[in-house]
């Protein structure tokens, strides 16, 4: 079987909020990827690659990868650091 990886996406630059961030993914990692002589995009004739199933925690990414015997790889995610700010502080140093 091939292997995957699980993690829980981050935000991309473009969104200011924290949508479609909140579940656990796992994708299936793919090597043997190629130039599409046509269009000059990275391309690769393996389907799994298009795959990606969603979980609600990492416990069920996990039992799921385990039950179907997938060979897996965990990548933890990191711990947003948030600074509050007020507006008056531009002002008041």
């Amino acid at each position: 079987m091939k292997k995957a990886k699980i993690f829980k996406p981050s935000k991309t630059a473009m969104q200011s909020g924290l949508a479609k961030t909140s579940k656990w993914v796992i994708e299936y990692i793919t090597d043997e990827t190629g130039i599409n002589p046509l269009m000059g995009w990275e391309s690769s004739t393996d389907t799994m690659s298009e795959l990606k199933l969603e979980f609600s925690s990492k416990d069920k990414a996990v039992e799921y990868a385990k039950k179907n015997k997938i060979e897996f790889e965990i990548i933890e995610e990191k711990k947003r650091k948030t600074v509050k700010k007020s507006y008056s502080d531009n002002f008041t140093k």
